[in-house]
């Protein structure tokens, strides 16, 4: 028994939650995957999984042999690395995961710039404004809006970003402009449903936290969708500054409430802490975040 590649099989079939998927990810015969996860329990003399008719369970053991399962083929992608030369110097491919927004508007410009810089480093980048996990994506690099959790990630903090509250000439000319929390009951709303609840905005008022039920007249999964929404005067919408800033310069949108506005979500590059940083990911941070910090100034 291959050792290494039954680890592998067993990480990926507790990934993909089932022996059928982990053989279309690695492209092995489902037999294979089934020999080789019960071959490497016979060498354990423990049960890794609880196979049932539609998925497997990690049982007890399984879950903590996982979790050094993964420390070894980390270590081994490391070593692989440094083999490979990407601490002497900054070459091989930097996976990075950014939020569409963001990542579309002020990043990928940046990045641009970087790959002409830095011709022997490649770009994998996946926008999602869904929160993935950077060992289970072996992502190198991650730009995340909104406070940190400690999880052990290094955080290189970029600037800020805040939501704000806009809305179109032609729609407050026609339904007036609330001034005040309690008029907004008088509107109704166009709702990104990415980062929140449809149902829901939040806002200070003053030293208190205000969370304020919204009539949504629309709600949409892409901010551009909100946005071209707002503009046709469909209703108000709340959408993170970054996001609305072209339309606001363009008097296509106007701010309201701009005293409500919550604090501002800081705006941060984490990566996986280790005893050395690639050569590639140092070039990365070194080049991006003093230009993304420059974008990330907003005047409205």
């Amino acid at each position: 028994m291959d050792q290494l590649e039954a680890i592998s099989t067993f990480v990926a079939v507790a990934d993909e939650g089932g022996f059928s998927a982990a053989s279309r990810r690695l492209r092995v015969p489902l037999a294979t995957i089934s020999r080789r996860v019960s071959d490497l329990e016979g060498e354990l003399g423990a049960q890794l999984l609880t196979r049932t008719t539609r998925k497997v369970v990690l049982t007890e053991i399984g879950a903590q042999y996982l979790s050094t399962c993964r420390r070894v083929l980390e270590d081994l992608a490391e070593a692989k690395r440094l083999a490979a030369g990407e601490y002497r110097a900054p070459r091989g491919e930097l996976v990075v995961s950014a939020p569409t927004g963001l990542g579309n508007i002020h990043l990928m410009p940046i990045l641009t710039e970087f790959l002409a810089a830095y011709p022997d480093i490649d770009i994998d980048l996946r926008l999602s404004d869904h929160i993935v996990s950077l060992v289970d994506e072996h992502i190198d690099v991650a730009l995340r809006i909104g406070h940190l959790e400690d999880s052990g990630l290094i955080a290189a903090k970029i600037g800020a970003v805040r939501h704000v509250v806009c809305a179109s000439p032609d729609y407050l000319g026609e339904f007036g402009e609330p001034t005040q929390l309690n008029e907004m009951a008088d509107h109704v709303c166009v709702t990104f449903t990415a980062f929140g609840t449809s149902r829901e905005w939040i806002f200070r008022n003053k030293d208190r936290i205000v969370r304020l039920p919204v009539k949504s007249r629309l709600a949409a999964t892409t901010a551009e969708a909100a946005v071209h929404a707002a503009i046709s005067g469909i209703g108000i919408t709340r959408l993170l500054c970054y996001q609305v800033a072209q339309a606001i310069g363009e008097g296509r949108l106007r701010l309201v409430l701009r005293q409500n506005e919550p604090d501002p979500l800081p705006v941060s590059f984490i990566y996986p802490s280790g005893r050395l940083v690639a050569q590639k990911l140092k070039a990365f941070l070194e080049f991006v975040i003093p230009r993304l910090k420059a974008r990330l100034v907003f005047d409205h």
